[in-house]
C-alpha cells in the first residue's frame, strides 16, 4: 500500500469520526467546518468579521466552483446555515478550503 493510500484511509477515518457534513449544491460532502473570527481593528473599533470555511478533500471537490451554495446543518451558534462559496484555496496536502459568505 502506498503512502498516499494510507493517508487517504486515515483521512476517511478522521472524517467519519470528527467531520461535519455539508451539502454542496445538494450533494453531501464530509469536511471540517470552522468560523474563525478575524477581528481586525480599525482604530478602537472591533469589526467582528468572520470568515467561515469548509475544508474538504480534493477528491471530493470535483465540480465545486465559486458561487455554489453550501448548507451546513449545524446549530446557529456553531455557524450553521446557508453560504455561498467565494474562494477555493487548495493547500497542497490533498485538502481544499472553501471560503464562504453567509447568504
Amino acid at each position: 500500500m502506498s503512502f498516499r493510500e494510507l493517508v487517504s484511509d486515515m483521512d476517511a477515518q478522521v472524517l467519519d469520526d470528527l467531520g461535519d457534513e455539508g451539502l454542496i449544491e445538494g450533494r453531501p460532502v464530509m469536511g471540517f467546518f470552522a468560523v474563525p473570527w478575524l477581528e481586525p481593528k480599525l482604530g478602537r473599533l472591533n469589526t467582528g468579521l468572520r470568515e467561515p470555511e469548509f475544508t474538504i478533500r480534493v477528491e471530493d471537490a470535483a465540480g465545486v466552483e465559486q458561487r455554489q451554495t453550501v448548507v451546513m446543518d449545524l446549530p446557529q451558534q456553531d455557524g450553521g446555515g446557508t453560504y455561498t462559496i467565494v474562494e477555493l484555496k487548495p493547500d497542497g496536502t490533498g485538502w481544499i478550503a472553501l471560503i464562504l459568505r453567509g447568504v
